[in-house]
């Protein structure tokens, strides 16, 4: 993964906790804030996915580089 997308997962769970905790005391909320838990939690899938589909990529570009150089002896 990627540092910009570490980072991005890392904002992602801060505003996960953000829901559930006010910001200017700290403390518990009465009602959690479910929108924006949720909206949180599928940034942090779409993160997770993408980067496993970059990852993905490029492995297979690095298995087509291997064998053309194998053919190629």
């Amino acid at each position: 993964m990627g540092k910009y997308l570490s980072i991005v997962l890392a904002m992602m769970v801060v505003t996960m906790a953000i829901a559930f905790l006010s910001p200017t005391t700290g403390e518990i909320r009465p009602e959690p804030f479910y929108p924006l838990f949720w909206v949180s939690v599928a940034g942090a899938f779409v993160v997770i996915i993408y980067s496993s589909y970059q990852n993905r990529k490029k492995q297979q570009e690095l298995r087509r580089e291997r064998r053309r150089k194998f053919k190629k002896k």
